[in-house]
């Protein structure tokens, strides 16, 4: 696939131009979200990845089509996953609602910033060594492994490496101070709780980076694809929060279908390596991949539904990829 240096640079534009809407139009006024404001957003934001899927389909041929669509699915599915940890941050941290937009716009710039530079060291890493394929393919097959194991846990955001240091580090306000992050109390400068959260937010924005590029990578090998793909499904990751946040408790399985559909990618990714080494070997084709990572979460959400309707009082999970920690008188597994 040739994309032109102007081709990424009015991409670039683009997304740089929705980001700043977001910034001007939704965030400028901390306010509560409305379940039709964020509905009227997440329309907005997924017909724009759907229209664009449709001119790379047309522009590039239905092959590139199939691989942006598939992609844009595996980033939609695992930002789920995403939002369950934003929600557990924004609890843990009592996070005031009114201000849960910015915290999660900030996120979503983080996010695609960190992005953009794993996908150029991933696609760098790919052209140079092919055995890369497997080093990732690795990678997933360990995360979903251990996010299998890990399904019914939650991770602790206040035990975050990054957030216990920079809690050393500086002296913390106990009260949020509107959308401010450091303010000066007595002469002495201070962080507010909301630093503390971005800081939980771009660090876990970085774990996801470290499973979501290979995921993708798994399902094309085109950086423009996998950017694209990355950067549609985070401009609608703050609408579907407050859409779904009143739903994803009820996602029981959700955490054990993600874990599924990274060791299947995982698995896709060695045989590509296999198939460059013995062309006799075939490759998973990205329409069948595409196939079963649609079923796979049609199958967890109509599971989640029927257990949620036998069981009300069951919870979903975000899982986690290391052991959680054990409870007071309990042993971890």
């Amino acid at each position: 696939m040739s994309v032109s240096l102007t081709m990424w640079l009015v991409t670039i534009g683009a997304i740089l131009v929705l980001v700043v809407m977001d910034f001007l139009t939704v965030s400028r006024k901390p306010h509560e979200v409305s379940f039709k404001e964020a509905a009227l957003w997440s329309i907005f934001y997924i017909a724009i990845a759907v229209a664009f899927g449709v001119f790379i389909w047309v522009w590039q041929g239905s092959d590139f089509g199939t691989q942006y669509f598939a992609a844009y699915l595996v980033e939609k599915s695992l930002s789920v996953d995403n939002l369950f940890v934003f929600v557990i941050i924004l609890a843990q941290f009592a996070v005031p609602s009114i201000y849960h937009q910015r915290v999660l716009l900030v996120g979503v710039v983080l996010a695609l910033v960190l992005r953009a530079i794993f996908i150029a060291i991933g696609a760098a890493a790919l052209a140079a060594f092919s055995f890369t394929f497997v080093i990732f393919g690795a990678i997933l097959i360990w995360t979903g492994v251990q996010l299998f194991r890990h399904r019914d846990a939650d991770p602790e955001p206040k035990d975050n490496f990054v957030v216990k240091t920079v809690r050393r580090w500086y002296p913390v306000t106990p009260d949020y101070h509107d959308t401010k992050l450091f303010v000066r109390i007595d002469g002495k400068r201070m962080i507010t709780p909301l630093m503390l959260v971005m800081v939980a937010i771009a660090s876990t924005d970085l774990l996801f980076a470290l499973d979501s590029i290979p995921a993708t990578f798994g399902v094309t090998q085109e950086p423009y694809l996998v950017f694209t793909a990355n950067a549609a499904a985070l401009l609608g990751l703050r609408a579907l929060y407050f859409l779904l946040k009143g739903l994803l408790s009820k996602l029981i399985y959700l955490s054990m279908g993600l874990a599924i559909i990274l060791v299947f990618i995982g698995f896709k990714l060695i045989l590509t390596f296999a198939h460059e080494v013995n062309n006799d070997i075939p490759k998973i084709p990205t329409v069948f991949s595409l196939g079963v990572i649609a079923a796979i979460l049609i199958i967890v959400t109509i599971a989640s539904w029927i257990k949620v309707r036998k069981d009300p009082s069951a919870t979903a999970h975000a899982g986690t990829v290391t052991k959680p920690k054990a409870a007071d008188g309990e042993k971890a597994d």
